[in-house]
């Protein structure tokens, strides 16, 4: 089923349209709540959750991609799941690495200036992001949105452990160089 039938069943409330979700993202939502929390049956709450959260936004909402607007729900779903698990231990899947290597980078706080500054930092890495070739880019959206792990990377790309760590590390200094010349840091 297409995303815009399954959206369809969402605007009709048909409770087969978490089915159709679920068959058609469902595995990709699992794997990235798998990768941050490091718990499969975490990730099975966290696509619940997202599901849920779905259910309760469409409608009125319409996303112009379902599968990236389920996934990011899962991601939050899971980001929060392990920020509430523990304060001090910080994460059991890749979340504590991947933030650990941005390091204070990309830090925001409660202010409405520190979301301007949020909102320009946001635009300034989109801006960063489409100066990076197809595979680096994938490796940077893959290891710091999706949190997934450097071997699941390498794997799904065909290439070395150590080709995406020196890529990462790499995009992480070109991020730094950009983000001084943008004035954001």
């Amino acid at each position: 089923m297409e995303d815009e039938e399954i959206i369809e069943l969402f605007f009709r409330r048909d409770e087969n349209a978490i089915d159709a979700l679920l068959a058609r993202h469902g595995a990709r939502g699992k794997r990235v709540a798998r990768d941050v929390t490091g718990s499969e049956e975490d990730a099975e709450e966290c696509l619940s959750d997202a599901c849920l959260a779905l259910w309760q936004a469409i409608p009125p909402l319409r996303p112009l991609h379902l599968g990236a607007y389920f996934v990011s729900a899962v991601r939050n779903a899971a980001l929060m799941r392990v920020r509430a698990r523990s304060a001090a231990r910080r994460g059991g899947g890749e979340y504590a690495l991947a933030i650990d290597e941005l390091g204070d980078t990309l830090c925001g706080g409660d202010t409405p200036q520190d979301a301007l500054e949020t909102a320009e930092l946001a635009a300034a890495i989109d801006g960063f992001l489409s100066t990076l070739s197809r595979d680096d880019r994938i490796m940077f959206v893959r290891r710091y949105w999706l949190l997934s792990p450097v071997e699941t990377i390498a794997r799904s790309l065909g290439c070395t452990r150590a080709r995406v760590k020196s890529s990462l590390h790499r995009s992480r200094g070109k991020l730094e160089k950009h983000l001084k010349e943008e004035g954001l840091l």
